[in-house]
């Protein structure tokens, strides 16, 4: 899995854990609904600046929206 996609998967659990809709996150984060889609849906890569701003909106660390899943052993 990609950076972007991880991202994109943290992303929408952390929001849905959180209860907000993209236009809400959005707002908190100062940014458009429709960039939190694109992001979700890996379209756009997030600089690092809304990185930041998002991991604020959401409460948590901006190295949380990055980390990888745990790896299943086989």
């Amino acid at each position: 899995m990609n950076i972007r996609e991880v991202f994109a998967q943290n992303l929408k659990k952390f929001r849905r854990a959180k209860g907000l809709s993209q236009e809400e996150l959005a707002h908190l984060a100062g940014i458009d609904r429709t960039y939190v889609s694109l992001l979700e849906r890996r379209i756009y890569s997030v600089t690092i600046d809304i990185l930041a701003r998002l991991a604020e909106a959401l409460d948590i660390e901006p190295d949380e929206l990055l980390a990888s899943p745990p790896k299943r052993n086989k």
